[in-house]
């Protein structure tokens, strides 16, 4: 018999690095569910990305039991690593604080395509150029 599903949540956490601090206690503890056994699935499940922020997607059920499933990180989380940049520009309008050719737009294309809802490598590239604007990354080629 099928276990009756209460809810779902999201989570974006540090790969490896989750712990009992908010937003994970109180988005478990409010629920009445194990933190330190999600906790724990998260960490052994991320090691291998540690410091890339990996979003979580909790599906809870009535008898206080969960499951989760691991998303790729942000676009912009990828743009930044790629464009060797600490964080976007105040004045992305006018103020550009990195670069990105072509073909790295591709590869963030490629790693995020699982999570767009977008059926061509194209699209998806579309998609990321319009995320790499926000935070003032420009685009050659």
């Amino acid at each position: 018999m099928a276990k009756k599903v209460a809810g779902t949540f999201k989570l974006q956490l540090p790969g490896g690095q989750a712990t009992m601090a908010p937003p994970v206690g109180p988005a478990f503890g409010q629920r009445g569910l194990s933190g330190m056994e999600f906790v724990k699935q998260f960490n052994a499940k991320t090691q291998k990305q540690a410091g890339q922020i990996i979003p979580a997607v909790i599906t809870f059920y009535s008898d206080k039991t969960f499951t989760f499933e691991l998303r790729q990180p942000p676009a912009a989380e990828l743009i930044k690593a790629a464009a060797k940049i600490p964080k976007g520009s105040a004045e992305a309008n006018r103020t550009k604080v990195g670069k990105l050719t072509q073909k790295q737009v591709e590869e963030i294309a490629k790693v995020k395509m699982v999570d767009m809802n977008c059926d061509t490598v194209e699209a998806a590239m579309a998609m990321i150029v319009g995320t790499a604007n926000s935070p003032g990354v420009a685009i050659e080629g």
